[in-house]
């Protein structure tokens, strides 16, 4: 089952099984200095919105290193890519800005038992052309 989907990689139990998503939206009001009175704020619009979905992957069970490795390939291109969750609720198109993955509880070999990861994502305009063919060149 497809819990959400970021272009053509799909979160699920058997992929990268997040635990947690959190989102911010900031809107801008920058500030204009009077004499005697507070500064006066002005909207001038959203600024960028952050996804961060955090989690622990147990590769003998759920996802690993293989499925962090497209995550990050995918961000090596540069390109935004549609974000839409697993109820079919399209949240927009977003560039991966940040993954941190933390290895701990080895096996003898070095492979790790466990990785908690936190992936961030950031709201941005949609790609021009999706990058199909760079896609191929993943693969």
């Amino acid at each position: 089952m497809m819990m959400m989907c970021y272009g053509l990689f799909v979160f699920g139990l058997k992929t990268i099984p997040y635990q947690t998503v959190e989102e911010n939206k900031d809107w801008r009001f920058p500030a204009n200095s009077r004499v005697n009175q507070r500064s006066a704020l002005q909207f001038i619009g959203r600024d960028n919105e952050t996804i961060i979905l955090s989690g622990v992957l147990y590769p003998e069970l759920t996802g690993g290193r293989l499925s962090l490795a497209v995550l990050e390939r995918m961000a090596d291109l540069g390109y935004s890519w549609p974000l839409i969750e697993g109820t079919g609720m399209h949240l927009g198109f977003f560039v991966m800005t940040n993954l941190k993955k933390t290895k701990t509880e080895f096996f003898k070999d070095g492979a790790p038992r466990k990785i908690e990861f936190t992936i961030s994502l950031t709201k941005a305009d949609p790609a021009d052309r999706l990058p199909f063919a760079d896609i191929i060149g993943m693969i």
